[in-house]
């Protein structure tokens, strides 16, 4: 059986131990690394319980020598780590994909002015492929470099898309109201996400503009095969896991029912094993998708007039990041897609 040895920097975080967690009982994979400075010499499962009798593994520090010695090097890193790292790795032989924005934005301007620093590898930049499987899978197959989406954007595109795609909508103003929870802040000690601060409330932020807006508005324009207008704003909400965006777009003036609706988004995704397009007239709720790989869609023409409302939820730290990730693991080594990924969500 194929074994597809892998390493992972930056192991501490929410997404690098939810990595751990579906990459624990991969049948391809074998965990050769997992780096984190801070917690060096410390066995993985001693600071994540959960993973106890599943890795007999310990934290080490970023050693670039010992990760050429993997097949695929995962980043769980935060901004702009990743970028000072791939281009040794890439020219090893070792294919690398980025849960971290550095590789998103093709536009080098852009990608500064909402990251704030200047990018260290930009050669790379244009070569990364975009991993949303359902617009990219066959580049995504070829791929050296795989620029994991964020978590809004991928909500967001994977609700826009059908609408957009078959131009039925109007481009010039779409609104996308989401929700998500507060793990999509990271572990790191900030008061804003402490128990006291964010729970039994509910706030808007970032509305003048948010790090992924320019990602969504990138993967939309590119569907589009010209710019959108998009007002992103994003929620914090008093849950652990969870993203749940509220779309909005009116119509192109036809005459498209709900039930066109339906159908189009059923055929669009219905070789898509991670995007469950529900029955019509459903209301997708976070919890249903809690844990799980998958993107939960319902689309509606509310008392059937020109806008058209689509709601989508997802797992922010599974679909928005770690298991998209290892979907995408899975396509470029050629595996069953679903490899690792057959997960039923946790209820209640």
């Amino acid at each position: 059986m194929l074994k597809i040895k892998v390493g992972i920097v930056g192991g501490t975080g929410y997404t690098g131990v939810e990595l751990l967690r579906l990459l624990a009982n991969h049948p391809h994979v074998s965990l050769e690394i997992i780096t984190s400075r801070s917690e060096a010499g410390l066995a993985v499962s001693d600071l994540f319980p959960n993973l106890r009798n599943y890795l007999s593994i310990a934290f080490s520090v970023p050693d670039v020598k010992k990760l050429k010695n993997c097949d695929l090097v995962f980043f769980a890193t935060p901004n702009g780590v990743a970028m000072k790292m791939v281009p040794e790795l890439i020219e090893a032989g070792v294919k690398v994909i980025d849960l971290a924005a550095d590789f998103r934005i093709k536009d080098l301007d852009v990608w500064s002015q909402w990251y704030g620093m200047e990018h260290a590898c930009a050669d790379y930049v244009e070569q990364a492929v975009y991993g949303l499987p359902e617009i990219n899978r066959e580049a995504i197959k070829q791929a050296r470099l795989i620029a994991n989406p964020g978590c809004y954007p991928t909500a967001v595109q994977l609700g826009f898309l059908p609408l957009i795609e078959n131009q039925l909508i109007n481009t010039s103003f779409l609104v996308a109201d989401c929700k998500s929870a507060v793990s999509g802040a990271g572990r790191g000690a900030n008061v804003g996400t402490l128990l006291c601060e964010a729970g039994e409330s509910f706030k808007a932020y970032a509305v003048p503009g948010h790090r992924h807006l320019p990602e969504i508005k990138q993967g939309l324009a590119d569907a589009n095969n010209n710019e959108v207008d998009l007002t992103f704003v994003p929620h914090l909400t008093p849950m652990i896991r969870g993203i749940h965006a509220t779309l909005y777009a009116k119509t192109r003036g036809s005459e498209t029912d709900a039930a066109d609706l339906q159908t189009l988004f059923e055929q669009r995704y219905a070789d898509e094993p991670f995007v469950d397009v529900m029955p019509q007239g459903s209301h997708p709720e976070t919890r249903t998708v809690k844990g799980a790989n998958i993107c939960r869609i319902a689309i509606h023409k509310p008392q059937n007039n020109d806008t058209i409302v689509v709601l989508s939820v997802i797992d922010n730290l599974v679909k928005g990041a770690a298991g998209q990730a290892v979907q995408n693991m899975n396509i470029t080594f050629d595996l069953d897609e679903t490899s690792g990924l057959n997960i039923v969500p946790l209820m209640p």
